[in-house]
């Protein structure tokens, strides 16, 4: 058994924590509303008061937050993770964060004496729950090794992109092309509707093309029913973008999809969709077409 930290239980790091606990590992977890982490003290969890009380003794420390500004509140002050970090403590970043912070964040836990890993995750909430995340990797490759069976009963694949903040990089591609994917489909339904089509026919017939994808199959009762609960919220999308779009920018590339969404999502956010579902996306898009009443 090995003793491990879990930071943060919201709608991805919950089930993830859970699956290391099923793994049959002692984990200490902190969340900074307490009653979120309370589930999982009924399957073996013990729920702590700071990060520096879940780090002490602590073999790896894991942190899934919604972001960059939320792992900055953990690392500091008396009670923070760095206060309680043991030397040679591995600390996984599962936070969707931007490169640079994530190189910033690894120079203060290599300071502290610890060593860091950033590994975000591509997939949503069922895929945590079943242990079927795919774990995006960048650090010291012994690290990462270290990490492997933990990873393992995280995710179904880990793949190592290079040094810390490849994965962050990779996960912003990866978030990037869902964007792109929901508001094409979006637009492609709507386009067809307005245009005299039915919804269902339509779905259909990108189900049986050569464009068809998972998402189309996870999101398409959504798209007909015009309900929206959240798997990946519009909010925490919108965010990666915005990571993305500022980071092409400072690297000097021309990304005009990219821009696209970015701009699209940003407004749904702004027009109260934050906490529905990305495929929410396509109610931004309805309430522009003509005639809408919204």
């Amino acid at each position: 058994m090995t003793k491990l930290a879990w930071i943060g239980t919201g709608y991805m790091g919950l089930p993830m924590a859970r699956n290391l606990l099923k793994a049959g590992h002692e984990v200490n977890v902190y969340n900074r509303t307490p009653a979120k982490a309370k589930p999982l003290a009924d399957d073996g969890g013990k729920i702590v008061s700071s990060p520096k009380k879940a780090a002490e003794e602590a073999e790896a420390v894991f942190i899934m937050l919604t972001k960059g500004t939320a792992v900055e509140a953990v690392l500091e002050g008396e009670e923070g993770l760095l206060a309680g970090l043991e030397p040679n403590t591995v600390v996984v970043n599962m936070s969707t964060i931007a490169p640079g912070e994530a190189r910033e964040f690894a120079r203060r836990i290599q300071s502290a004496g610890g060593i860091y890993v950033d590994a975000p995750v591509s997939g949503s909430v069922a895929p945590a729950v079943n242990g079927q995340l795919v774990i995006l990797a960048g650090g010291a490759e012994a690290a990462i090794e270290q990490c492997r069976p933990f990873f393992d009963a995280l995710g179904k694949k880990t793949i190592v992109f290079g040094e810390v903040g490849a994965g962050s990089s990779a996960k912003l591609s990866i978030n990037l092309l869902l964007g792109v994917m929901a508001q094409g489909i979006s637009e492609a339904l709507l386009a067809g509707e307005h245009a005299g089509l039915r919804r269902e026919q339509l779905i259909e017939m990108i189900g049986e093309s050569a464009v068809n994808t998972p998402m189309l199959a996870a999101k398409k009762d959504m798209w007909m029913n015009e309900e929206f609960p959240a798997a990946f919220m519009v909010s925490l999308l919108s965010k990666d973008l915005g990571l993305l779009t500022a980071e092409a920018k400072r690297e000097g590339l021309d990304l005009p999809l990219a821009e696209a969404v970015d701009r699209t999502y940003a407004d749904a956010v702004q027009s109260g969709k934050g906490e529905l579902d990305m495929a929410a996306v396509w109610l931004e898009l309805k309430e522009r077409l003509p005639g809408s009443s919204d």
